[in-house]
C-alpha cells in the first residue's frame, strides 16, 4: 500500500525556507475540503486580496459550491490553517491537470511541521512519510483535546460548536439530494416541492428552487438543441423530457395539460418537431 506514495514522495525535494505557498496548501487540501467528486469538478486557481478564485467545470458546480461556500471557508481556516482566504469566487473554466507529486508537497508542508520549525532533508521517501503521518496524528489528537468531535457520517473531525458533520460529506449529501431530486423531477413531474420533500430527506424549499432551475435549465438546453438541429435522438427520449418539463414548469396534472398549453410553454419550433413532425 505505501509504495505507490514512496514511489511519488522520491521526487520530493523539500523547500529550504518559509512556508508553503497558500495556494499550494489550498491545492492540496481542496479534495479534503470539498470532497472528492467536487474536486474533480473543480480548481483552486489563485489568491487575490483574500479572495480564493476556483475554476469549475461548469455554471452547475459553481453554483453547487457557492452554496457551501461558508462551511468551506470554515474548513480551510479552521482544518487547515489558511487564514488567508477571506471570501470565494467560482467561475467556469478549464481545470490544469497537477502531478501528484507537487500536491504531496503540499500536504507535507502543511500538515507535517508546525509553522515555526525549520525543514530537513529527507534520508529517504519513508521517512518523509513517517514525518507525514507523525504530523497529521499530532494535529487530531490536538483537536480531540481541544474539543472536537468526529463527522457523523465519516467519522472526519468537525470544530466545537458546528453541525456534527464535515464539508465534504455535506456536499457529497447536497449532491445525492441533487440527483434524487432531479430524478423525481423526471420521473414524476407532478409531485411537486411537497411531495418531493416527503420522499428526499432534508430537501428544503429554497434548496428545491435552486435544483429545479437548474435541471430544468439543463432540460431547456437539450430542447433547444434538438430544435436548432432539427432532428431528435433515435428513440426520441426529447419527448420524454418535454413533456416533464411542461408538467413542472406549469404545475398542472398531466391530464389538464392540452396540446395548447405544450405549445404555448415549449414553442411552436420544439412542439413541432417533437410532436408534429412524421405523425
Amino acid at each position: 500500500m505505501l509504495k505507490p506514495l514512496a514511489e511519488a514522495l522520491a521526487a520530493w525535494s523539500p523547500q529550504q525556507s518559509g512556508e508553503c505557498d497558500p495556494l499550494a496548501r489550498v491545492t492540496a487540501a481542496w479534495p479534503d475540503v470539498v470532497g472528492v467528486e467536487s474536486a474533480r469538478n473543480s480548481q483552486p486557481l489563485r489568491i487575490d486580496g483574500g479572495t480564493l478564485v476556483v475554476a469549475t467545470r461548469s455554471s452547475a458546480w459553481s453554483e453547487q459550491l457557492s452554496f457551501l461556500a461558508e462551511r468551506i471557508l470554515a474548513s480551510l481556516r479552521a482544518d487547515f490553517g489558511l487564514n488567508e482566504v477571506q471570501r470565494l469566487r467560482f467561475r467556469v473554466g478549464r481545470l490544469v491537470v497537477r502531478t501528484r507529486a507537487r500536491v504531496i508537497r503540499g500536504a507535507i508542508s502543511r500538515a507535517a511541521r508546525p509553522a515555526s520549525a525549520p525543514l530537513h532533508e529527507s534520508a529517504d521517501s519513508e521517512s518523509a512519510f513517517t514525518r507525514f503521518r507523525t504530523g497529521v496524528g499530532r494535529v487530531r489528537r490536538a483537536k480531540e483535546e481541544s474539543g472536537w468531535n468526529q463527522c457523523g457520517r465519516c467519522a472526519s473531525l468537525v470544530p466545537p460548536g458546528e453541525r456534527a458533520i464535515c464539508a465534504p460529506c455535506a456536499v457529497a449529501i447536497s449532491q445525492d439530494r441533487e440527483r434524487g431530486v432531479a430524478r423525481l423531477l423526471f420521473e414524476v413531474p407532478w409531485l411537486g416541492y411537497s411531495g418531493i420533500a416527503a420522499i428526499v430527506d432534508g430537501i428544503e424549499a429554497e434548496e428545491y428552487d435552486a435544483i429545479r432551475s437548474r435541471v430544468l435549465a439543463r432540460w431547456w438546453d437539450v430542447l433547444t438543441r434538438a430544435a436548432r438541429a432539427k432532428r431528435v435522438s433515435r428513440d426520441r427520449r426529447e419527448r420524454l423530457l418535454a413533456s416533464s418539463y411542461v408538467i413542472v414548469m406549469s404545475g398542472l396534472e398531466p391530464e389538464r395539460i392540452a396540446p395548447a398549453t405544450m405549445r404555448n410553454i415549449l414553442g411552436d419550433d420544439i412542439f413541432e418537431l417533437l410532436f408534429e413532425a412524421g405523425e
